[in-house]
């Protein structure tokens, strides 16, 4: 066997809502710290036109918030916050300019330094405030900046040049929110969209255990119980009546099995194991079964589906047993083979009476749910050929072969 390494490709993890804040909360912090380091030579410039408690209060406030965003994005922790301070600080500072001039009669030579960061704080907005505030403070900021402009102390501007202005912070600043906007409804989807799968898939996979669960009773009632009373009720001897207590002792020892059994059992068992477990089973039954072991592989299958591949090949050996006919000329066999390395084949046949397979009744556990079910539930299939006077075969092959 050549054993080939398979490196695990890391799976991507899809979008989600707290990715994108992270993203555009760090997008907003950066791009905010850069426009202001790119303000601070204006501010500078326009120190002198102010008194001196307002300019550095407001300095230190604004631009410490900007550094503040950028360490609460990194940090994951007070986004909202920092960016609430700086969009409310720049608001503030706006609207005190007029009155924090040295001389309001004063026509500036030059837009008021804050002019430069108003898209910052509308996107700080973004960032922490609702779709509807942030919406306002988008209109607000720059009508009042607008309103500056056409005092002496903010340019003298005429209205046309105040309102461009204007119009082109709202709009600048009106795409950030759009795409902020845009990006979190698109992760919200995208959470909404996998709770539902996950959701769905627990469901899924409940059914699947309750029905699995209900496949295994089914069996162990017929495999077990039903064959333990059968063979009772025909016990007249002394040696038939052990029989029937080891039986009895077996089917108990089986229910408290299924009672504690683990379907998230990851151990698995040998193919070798399980075919000579097959071949073992079938040289203590009570007629003949030449058991033939073709070429099993050299791979290992789960522990439950051994175990049901095994449950399965017991039951066809039975009811070969039980229903093929006492004629001594009939013939049984067991022929065990593999699949590749993994596969496994599984024949049981007899030269007996044969049956109907269509007319046997639904509630007749021992084919469809003992093997049919059995099998169908670890992801293999079971091929009946059998029919009246020409003896049966059912093969159980386990993975499922697509056609």
């Amino acid at each position: 066997m050549t054993e080939a390494t398979v490196q695990a490709t890391p799976r991507r993890r899809p979008i989600s809502k707290q990715q994108i804040e992270t993203v555009v909360s760090r997008s907003v912090a950066i791009f905010g710290l850069l426009f202001g380091a790119q303000t601070f030579p204006v501010m500078l410039g326009q120190l002198d036109e102010l008194p001196p408690v307002w300019a550095w209060t407001m300095n230190i406030v604004i631009f410490g918030s900007l550094l503040f965003s950028v360490v609460a994005s990194v940090l994951k922790r007070w986004v909202r916050t920092a960016n609430l301070i700086v969009a409310f600080a720049y608001l503030a500072a706006l609207s005190s300019w007029p009155l924090a001039v040295n001389d309001p009669s004063m026509v500036a030579g030059d837009r008021p330094w804050l002019w430069f960061l108003c898209t910052v704080a509308t996107a700080a907005a973004a960032v922490a405030l609702p779709v509807w505030m942030a919406t306002a403070y988008l209109i607000i900021a720059p009508t009042v900046y607008g309103v500056i402009r056409l005092f002496p102390s903010g340019g003298g501007a005429k209205w046309d040049l105040a309102a461009i202005d204007t119009l082109y912070a709202v709009i600048l600043g009106g795409a950030v929110l759009v795409l902020i906007t845009l990006l979190r409804q698109a992760a919200a989807g995208v959470d909404a969209a996998q709770s539902t799968a996950v959701s769905r898939y627990s469901h899924a996979v409940r059914q699947h255990a309750t029905e699995v669960e209900r496949v295994q009773v089914d069996s162990i009632v017929h495999d077990s119980v039903l064959t333990t009373l059968l063979e009772a009720a025909r016990a007249h001897t002394p040696d038939a009546m052990e029989l029937s207590s080891r039986m009895a002792a077996n089917a108990i020892g089986h229910l408290q099995e299924a009672q504690v059994a683990s379907p998230d059992d990851e151990s698995t068992i040998d193919l070798h194991k399980l075919a000579a477990r097959i071949s073992d089973a079938a040289k203590t039954l009570s007629a003949p079964i030449e058991v033939r072991i073709r070429a099993i592989g050299s791979g290992s299958v789960p522990v439950q589906t051994a175990e049901a591949l095994y449950s399965a090949a017991m039951q066809a050996m039975v009811n070969s047993l039980q229903h093929a006919g006492d004629d001594p000329k009939v013939l049984r066999w067991v022929t065990i083979r593999g699949i590749g390395e993994d596969g496994i084949h599984i024949e049981v046949g007899d030269t007996g009476v044969g049956f109907d397979f269509v007319a046997v009744p639904t509630e007749r556990l021992g084919l469809r749910v003992s093997i049919i079910e059995r099998v169908a539930n670890i992801g293999g299939a079971v091929d009946v050929d059998s029919s009246p006077g020409e003896g049966t075969v059912i093969t159980i092959t386990w993975p499922e072969v697509e056609a």
